[in-house]
């Protein structure tokens, strides 16, 4: 075998140009699979990152009126009720979920002021002791909120970077006073993402998703709502879980348990658990389905390569007769022959593969600079593209190595 292998890259090395322009559609076609993978795996990782969100893991429970995410305007409908301690528990025992947190809210609000600034369009939050840790927000100047904000029902504010700019933009907005409709509310804090985020919007769910930011985000101790909206609500929920492929199963129990708070069971009302994942995996399900084209039509350069490599063994089968016959005549077999010829066609296809796959990294990285899409590389696909480089080289080889095994020592020595 290593007689074999010294001799092909012998062979190879003494005809440069022509096996470089043999390999050059096996080089095509697996680089064009490897980049058309990396792209792949790249967009599947950013779909999963945007929609999943943040690292956190987090499952976002909300009430539904039908198909449609219910919006408390005036009163709150009868047959709900709060989330109860011992429900919230529950959940928080759930297998799998590491901390829950329940909350009022209300988007859109425009009635958020200081002195002459208002923050038009922010998302006001009523959120428990839990909101910070479960949403993996961090206070980063100021402080948080305390047990005696809950319990005294002190009417205290946590900001977002972007609603401390838009409402305090020359001065310190710790200890400063905002309006929410007409309460004054002491800021005592602000807070941020322990990790930096940046979704990629790229459509108007995205941007729905993720517009609480654009207008700044106000949060306030939900033992304070009902100074500011005048009755308790029912709550919506995010659920963290320990793992990402946990969430899906999560959602669903901890909406069972709040379903409870139901009492109506006609009602048009329900509580639905966002199954991020799932919109994850049918998004990445239909960039496959796309991508996969694209592999099958690289597959083709892979053919081409192959038929190369057969025509280029049969050349050489042809240019070395006299060798073959010679060696056949001092009693090589025809095994031998046959497995020198696969060899060399192997050989030829796997550096082939290998100077495709640095090709198909290198285009890979290209794309990504010019159209903005990710780059995931693929240790499993670099792996098979070199054995199916490989067998590509075994098999178009065949048929020229097959031929050089069965001419006559005879024949081949007779041949000019």
């Amino acid at each position: 075998m290593r007689e074999n292998l010294v001799e092909a890259l012998q062979e190879i090395w003494s005809h440069k140009m022509r096996s470089f322009l043999t390999m050059l559609g096996v080089i095509i076609g697996i680089a064009s699979i490897i980049a058309i993978v990396s792209t792949i795996k790249g967009t599947n990782d950013r779909i999963m990152k945007d929609l999943v969100g943040r690292g956190n893991n987090n499952v976002s429970i909300k009430l539904y009126q039908g198909e449609w995410e219910y919006y408390f305007d005036t009163e709150v409908p009868p047959d709900i009720a709060p989330v109860s301690e011992e429900q919230e528990k529950r959940i928080r025992e759930t297998e799998h979920v590491e901390d829950a947190t329940f909350y009022n809210l209300r988007t859109y609000v425009n009635n958020i002021t200081a002195g002459t600034k208002n923050l038009s369009g922010a998302t006001l939050y009523g959120v428990d002791d839990h909101f910070l840790n479960t949403c993996c927000y961090v206070v980063y100047k100021g402080r948080s909120f305390v047990d005696l904000d809950y319990t005294n029902c002190n009417k205290v504010a946590l900001l977002d970077s972007t609603a401390a700019d838009i409402l305090f933009p020359d001065k310190n907005p710790i200890g400063q006073t905002i309006e929410i409709g007409s309460e004054p509310f002491i800021v005592v804090g602000l807070y941020q993402q322990k990790t930096e985020f940046e979704p990629n919007i790229q459509s108007l769910t995205d941007y729905e998703t993720y517009f609480q930011e654009a207008y700044g985000t106000v949060l306030i101790p939900d033992a304070t709502w009902p100074i500011i909206y005048s009755f308790d609500e029912p709550q919506n929920a995010f659920i963290r879980a320990d793992e990402t492929v946990n969430m899906s199963e999560i959602g669903k129990s901890s909406q069972t348990i709040m379903q409870e708070c139901i009492s109506a069971k006609e009602s048009e009302l329900k509580y639905t658990a966002q199954d991020l994942v799932e919109e994850a995996k049918q998004q990445q399900q239909l960039a496959n389905s796309t991508n996969s084209l694209l592999i099958w039509v690289a597959s083709i350069a892979l053919l081409v390569g192959g038929i190369g490599v057969m025509n280029i063994m049969l050349v050489s089968v042809t240019e070395r007769t006299r060798e073959i016959g010679l060696k056949r005549s001092l009693g090589a077999r025809k095994k031998r022959i046959l497995a020198q010829f696969l060899t060399e066609s192997a050989v030829l296809t796997s550096l082939g593969g290998v100077l495709g796959i640095v090709v198909g990294i290198v285009m890979a990285v290209i794309i990504s600079k010019i159209s903005g899409v990710p780059v995931g590389i693929s240790v499993p696909s670099i792996v098979i593209s070199v054995a199916f480089s490989m067998v590509i080289g075994i098999v178009f080889g065949l048929l020229p190595s097959i031929k050089a095994a069965n001419l006559s020592p005879i024949d081949a020595l007779r041949r000019e």
